[in-house]
Order: structure tokens, then C-alpha cells, then sequence
């Protein structure tokens, strides 16, 4: 694996340090599938990780196919052996619902922050959540809610949120959160020579109430080629 330690103390130093009483909410994004999007979302939580003071949280927005839980599993030796599943929420809030609403034996309604676990990584600040997908009765879907309750409870409670969206060409859910990110980061494969996805992502993102940085990651490099900064602020 490529050594990223370099290029994400950059990219922390310039995004500058959250408010000590208030994390920092940021969402990694990339146009399409394989550009690199979840490495560098799940390098830059690392990297934050031993840095700071409080918790570090890797937020995982593909709930039915979510791979950072299984990416730091697999990578025991780098960021640690997880530890025991707990509920990823400071409040019982969340930032998805499931509709059917579910009901456990009893009846009762099942909170919808149950079906979301974090795990931390080694012992350190760094934590990783999973949607508990085998938690869903036959019929039940999970919807992403556009609510600020989620983050609002995240940035009280951790240094810093790294949101590792999907790709924009398979899922609308980067862009649906955009607007209750603190920042949005583009992420563009280092062999990319199209101009018109992330041109056109990023300006999705501003469209939906998103800033975007204006940083854009080839894999393992923080500078974008010339033709990249023609489009990107």
C-alpha cells in the first residue's frame, strides 16, 4: 500500500484544525467508482486520529454495501484489531431511517440508531461504523434523512466526522448530505483525463448547499494536474 502519511498531513493542515468545542464534519466524494475515494477517506481518518484530542469518527454512507469496516478489519497491523460493536450515536439521533419502521418481539419499535454500529480500531481515537444490515426484517429498506440532528450530535461528541460518500455515478447519497457537510472533498483518480465528471460534481455539490474544498486527490498526490485546476477552485 502507498504511503499517504505526507499527503494527508497537507490535506489536515489545510482544512486547519475544528473548533475546540465543535468538530468538523467532512465528506470525501469522487465522480466514479474507483478513483480512490474510500482509501483516502479512510487514510485522512487515520492520519486525524493520532493527532487530535477526541474522537475521530469514519462515517460509512453506503449502508448496504459498506466496506470501511471491512477494509481496517482486513488491515489489523495498520489501524489496529476493532474492538466491540457500540451504537454510533452520542444521542440515539441518526441519519437514515428504515421503512418499514422495525418492531422487536415485544412490539415495540426498534430505534433507528440500533441498526448503526461503530467499532474502534486498536485502542486509538479512531472509530469506524457499519450498518447492521442483518438487523433488517424482510420488506425493511434504509433511507438516507437529510437532518442535521446526526452530524450536530457528531460534532459535539468528536474531533473530527470523516463521511466517506459513494460514487456520484452510483449513488445520490454524497450529494443528498452535501448541504449538512462542513466541507465536501473531491477525490480524482491520478489517471483521470476527464474534466466534465468532477466539473460537473462539483458543481452538483455547490447546487445542493455544499462548499466544496477545491482540493482534489490523483490517489496518492495532493496536487491536481494543470487541467484539473482550470475547473476547481
Amino acid at each position: 500500500m502507498v504511503n499517504l502519511t505526507a499527503e494527508m498531513a497537507q490535506l489536515w493542515a489545510s482544512l486547519g484544525p475544528p473548533r475546540p468545542d465543535r468538530g468538523r464534519v467532512v465528506e470525501f466524494i469522487c465522480a466514479r467508482k474507483g478513483e480512490g475515494c474510500s482509501t483516502i477517506a479512510r487514510e485522512f481518518a487515520r492520519f486525524a486520529a493520532g493527532r487530535g484530542t477526541r474522537p475521530v469518527w469514519l462515517v460509512d454512507l453506503d449502508l448496504l454495501g459498506p466496506g470501511q469496516q471491512a477494509a481496517i478489519s482486513a488491515q489489523a497491523s495498520r489501524y489496529g484489531v476493532l474492538g466491540r460493536p457500540a451504537i454510533a450515536s452520542p444521542d440515539g439521533s441518526s441519519f437514515f431511517t428504515v421503512q418499514p419502521p422495525g418492531r422487536d418481539r415485544q412490539g415495540r419499535l426498534v430505534p433507528e440508531a440500533n441498526y448503526l454500529s461503530g467499532q474502534n480500531a486498536g485502542g486509538s481515537r479512531l472509530w469506524v461504523t457499519r450498518f447492521r444490515r442483518e438487523r433488517l426484517q424482510a420488506g425493511q429498506t434504509p433511507h438516507l434523512a437529510p437532518s442535521p440532528d446526526y452530524w450536530n450530535a457528531m460534532r459535539r461528541h468528536a474531533e473530527w466526522v470523516v463521511v466517506d460518500a459513494p460514487s456520484a455515478d452510483r449513488s445520490s447519497a454524497g450529494l443528498d448530505m452535501a448541504a449538512l457537510m462542513d466541507i465536501t472533498v473531491l477525490v480524482v483518480a491520478a489517471d483521470s483525463q476527464d474534466t466534465r465528471a468532477p466539473a460537473a460534481l462539483r458543481d452538483a455539490i455547490e447546487q445542493a448547499g455544499g462548499r466544496c474544498a477545491g482540493l482534489v486527490f490523483n490517489r496518492g498526490r495532493i496536487e491536481p494536474p494543470g487541467f484539473l485546476k482550470r475547473i476547481l477552485p
